[in-house]
């Protein structure tokens, strides 16, 4: 196929658009919020997540640098330098693995465990004051034709 081949699209409806525009929007406004937020309690926006991913991993309470990276969206080396900053700040702490010793385990310290608390809190208070507003749900024109859904 050349590089001026049109693919076909499907056509979106003006309330797709408003939808994802929606969305969007209130994704940027809790994004803003949260890297304001993270600033104020002496973090980098990246320090907060990561901090958050370590903590809210599924089923444990420590993630490895590929996790993170995967979570952070990040490149395995720009995630180590991430948590060599929370280590030199006093964030978190390297371990090596307790059932694989190949592996190491980022855990945090009490100090990030004590802002992480304080700042996830206020994301919490944050979401509850845009339930109604901040739903996927709220895209339904989306749900509607989907053949999967049913």
């Amino acid at each position: 196929m050349s590089k001026s081949a049109k693919i076909d699209q499907p056509t979106l409806l003006k309330s797709e658009y408003e939808a994802l525009s929606e969305f969007r929007y209130q994704l940027r406004r809790f994004l803003h919020f949260s890297e304001q937020a993270a600033r104020s309690g002496g973090l980098t926006p990246l320090q907060y997540q990561l901090l958050l991913h370590v903590q809210g991993f599924p089923g444990r309470n420590w993630a490895t640098v590929g996790e993170l990276a995967e979570r952070l969206q990040m490149k395995p080396h720009g995630t180590v330098a991430l948590i060599t900053r929370c280590e030199e700040s006093g964030l978190v702490r390297r371990q090596t693995g307790t059932t694989d010793r190949r592996q190491v385990e980022i855990r945090l310290l009490p100090a990030g465990e004590k802002i992480l608390e304080r700042l996830a809190g206020l994301h919490k208070t944050e979401l509850r004051s845009l339930k109604g507003t901040f739903r996927v749900d709220q895209i339904t024109s989306f749900n509607d034709d989907d053949p999967e859904a049913s």
